[in-house]
């Protein structure tokens, strides 16, 4: 999957960073222990390790498995042992390499860890309480594809283009399993939306709501 639903050019390296230097203004030991609702299994400590442990593989080449439950559980379990702090330091040593692939050319292969950042930047917005904010540019490139992908899946499961009219923020969280079926039925859909939950959910379903507070779009100068 690329990038293939925007003429626009899109610095993706320039967003993961972003996404990361806001993570690790708002994390650190305090509310390491403090549960992840959006990732029930998780603790801020466990998303910090999943997150610094994805750019440790690119980095080794650990890629068996990428994107798996078992992946993402080894970099959990590995950074068990090292505190909030250290993790961010890590993750900011390592990221760069990273970061400078992702601002390439050939960085649109690597998109889904842009998508996977900003995914945990809200949940851990919303295990502490924050309302979940993230800037328009990222928005409009992740609604943008959650939109031609999800047309493409539909076409091909057969079924006719039949589109929510939804903000981009609720396409990119609930396509990536951040709102429960109850919640996506009730979006303003201009059909019956049952035949279409199974191509529009990516990565399941979300238990319950996570009732995030409120969205906005962040400015340029606040990411």
């Amino acid at each position: 999957m690329t990038d293939q639903s925007s003429d626009t050019p899109v610095d993706l390296g320039a967003m993961y960073r972003q996404s990361r230097l806001r993570i690790a203004m708002m994390v650190d030991e305090a509310v390491s222990a403090i549960r992840v609702p959006a990732t029930p299994a998780w603790d801020v400590h466990d998303v910090i390790a999943h997150l610094a442990g994805v750019v440790e593989d690119v980095k080794t080449g650990n890629l068996d498995g990428v994107t798996t439950d078992r992946w993402t559980a080894a970099q959990v379990e590995r950074n068990r042992h090292r505190s909030v702090t250290e993790l961010l330091d890590q993750w900011a040593a390592d990221a760069p390499m990273l970061e400078d692939v992702l601002s390439s050319p050939k960085g649109a292969f690597a998109f889904r860890a842009v998508l996977d950042i900003h995914t945990h930047e809200c949940d851990l917005l919303n295990a502490l309480g924050r309302p979940s904010s993230l800037p328009s540019p990222f928005l409009n490139w992740s609604g943008d594809w959650m939109r031609t992908n999800f047309e493409q899946s539909v076409v091909a499961a057969g079924l006719p283009v039949a589109n929510p009219n939804v903000t981009d923020f609720d396409w990119f969280r609930g396509r990536l399993g951040r709102r429960s079926e109850a919640e996506v039925k009730a979006y303003a859909w201009p059909v019956d939306p049952t035949p279409y939950l199974d191509v529009w959910f990516i990565f399941g379903r979300a238990e319950s709501s996570l009732d995030e507070s409120s969205f906005g779009e962040l400015s340029l100068s606040e990411s």
